[in-house]
């Protein structure tokens, strides 16, 4: 499992032009799912990202976790296990079916208490990075 995080001042998430999720300060999680993933890893990858201390203390030093006082927004991304080594192409065997990875997405977006876009939509997603902060978490 893999999530791309990102620190956000503000994000939003659109299908069809209707907003489906939207959160201000915090986490946007942009989560793929590979085949071998597993409730124990998606449980994993939700408490490693509630822990992640990516956020300013009083000192200013990026010390503090999520919390209450900030907002979670989860897209599903399949294409985060694209492989590109052998042309130009990407390749998404990696990823895992959706019928596996959906269970798994759902889990993670319920144990961040986040809010999420729709699985396998076409999704516009924006958002105004503070800092910019990104991080790539894998388990």
């Amino acid at each position: 499992m893999r999530a791309l995080v990102q620190r956000v001042s503000r994000a939003i998430v659109r299908v069809d032009g209707a907003v489906v999720g939207s959160i201000g300060p915090g986490l946007l999680v942009l989560l793929g799912v590979t085949h071998d993933d597993t409730p124990e890893v998606a449980d994993k990858l939700a408490a490693k990202l509630l822990a992640l201390r990516v956020f300013p203390d009083a000192d200013g030093r990026m010390n503090e976790p999520l919390g209450p006082a900030r907002e979670g927004l989860c897209i599903s991304q399949f294409t985060l296990y694209g492989d590109a080594r052998k042309g130009n192409r990407p390749s998404y065997v990696a990823a895992a079916p959706p019928e596996l990875a959906e269970p798994l997405y759902l889990r993670v977006c319920d144990a961040l208490g986040a809010e999420r876009g729709v699985f396998g939509a076409h999704m516009e997603v924006e958002l105004v990075n503070d800092g910019p902060v990104t991080v790539m978490v894998e388990m």
